[in-house]
C-alpha cells in the first residue's frame, strides 16, 4: 500500500498502537493474581504462538529458520529479547504497584534517550531545538527525585532498556517481524522454566478459574496486536510522524494513573511532567518543520 492510502491506513495503525499500549495498564491490573515475572512468562509464550502463526500465513518461516542457524543473528536478537523482557517485567511490576505515573514518566522519556544513543552510537546529529529538548526532559528527570522522595530509576530503567533494545534492533540483521519472532522463541525455554517451577500445579498458572485463565491467553494478544499495528505504521508513514504520535502512549498512561487508580499528583511532580510535555512539543514542532522543509 503506497500514497495517501497508505498514509492514512499508517497513521491510523499507529494511533491503535499507541491507544492500546496507552490503555493497557487496565488489563494488567486484571492479571494481579500472577507475580509480574509470570505475567510476562504468559506473554512471551502466548505471543510467540500468534507470531507463529503469523509467520505460517506469510509463509516466511524459512527466513525464520535461516536466521536462527546463524550464530550472530540469534546472539543478536537473544540480547534484544532480554532487552525487551526487562523492560516489559518492569513496567507490570510498577503497573501493578501503584507506579503508573512513573512508567509513563520513562516512556515520554524514551524518545531523547533514542537521540542520545542515537549520537553516542550512530554519529547522528541534533539541532539545537533538539538538544534544548534533551535538556528540559532531563530537567524534568531531575525535578522527579523531590516530587517523589527518591531516585526515579523505575522511569529511568523503562527508557533506558526500550532505547537500548532499539540500538540492538538497528544492529540485528532479522527483520522486525522474524527478529520478533526469533527473540520471542528464544525466551521461551526461560518462560516456560518459569512457570513451571513457580506454579504449585498447571491451574495455578492460570489463575485457577476459567475467566483468570481466558485473559492469561489474552495477554498474547495484547502483547502482539499492538506490535503489529505498529509495525505497518513504520512501514508507511514517516519516522518523525511515528515519533510525534508516540506519545500518545505515555499521555494516556498519566491520565489512568492519576485519575482512574488515583496515584498522588503532588505540585513539584505536575511541574517535572510540565517540563516534559514542553520538551515533547519542541521536539513535535521541530519534527513537524522538518517534515515540511524535506516536503518543500
Amino acid at each position: 500500500m503506497t500514497g495517501v492510502d497508505g498514509n492514512r491506513s499508517g497513521v491510523l495503525a499507529a494511533v491503535a498502537a499507541f491507544f492500546l499500549w496507552g490503555i493497557l495498564p487496565v488489563f494488567w491490573k486484571q492479571l494481579d493474581f500472577l507475580s509480574p515475572p509470570s505475567i510476562v512468562a504468559q506473554r512471551t509464550l502466548w505471543s510467540l504462538l500468534i507470531l507463529l502463526g503469523i509467520l505460517a500465513w506469510r509463509r516466511e518461516g524459512r527466513l525464520l529458520l535461516d536466521g536462527m542457524r546463524n550464530p550472530r543473528a540469534a546472539g543478536w536478537q537473544l540480547l534484544s529479547g532480554c532487552l525487551l523482557a526487562s523492560n516489559w517485567l518492569l513496567y507490570v511490576w510498577a503497573t501493578l504497584n501503584g507506579r503508573i505515573l512513573e512508567g509513563a514518566l520513562g516512556y515520554y522519556l524514551n524518545p531523547f534517550f533514542n537521540m542520545l544513543f542515537g549520537f553516542l552510537w550512530f554519529g547522528e546529529r541534533h539541532k539545537p531545538l533538539q538538544l534544548a529538548a534533551i535538556g528540559l526532559a532531563l530537567a524534568g528527570v531531575a525535578l522527579q527525585i523531590p516530587a517523589i522522595g527518591g531516585f526515579p530509576w523505575v522511569a529511568l530503567t523503562l527508557a533506558v532498556t526500550f532505547s537500548l533494545y532499539a540500538v540492538v534492533k538497528k544492529r540485528a540483521p532479522l527483520g522486525s517481524r522474524v527478529g520478533l519472532t526469533a527473540e520471542t522463541g528464544l525466551l521461551a525455554p526461560f518462560a516456560l522454566a518459569w512457570l513451571v517451577m513457580s506454579s504449585a500445579n498447571p491451574a495455578a498458572a492460570f489463575g485457577g478459574s476459567w475467566t483468570n485463565a481466558a485473559l492469561v491467553v489474552a495477554a498474547g494478544l495484547a502483547t502482539t496486536l499492538p506490535l503489529v499495528f505498529f509495525g505497518h505504521a513504520v512501514q508507511n508513514i514517516r519516522l518523525t510522524t511515528l515519533g510525534i504520535l508516540q506519545f500518545l502512549g505515555p499521555t494516556l498512561q498519566f491520565f489512568i494513573g492519576w485519575k482512574f487508580y488515583g496515584e498522588p499528583m503532588t505540585g513539584p511532580r505536575l511541574l517535572s511532567f510540565a517540563l516534559i510535555w514542553l520538551a515533547v512539543g519542541i521536539y513535535a514542532v521541530d519534527g513537524l518543520s522538518g517534515e515540511r522543509g524535506a516536503k518543500s
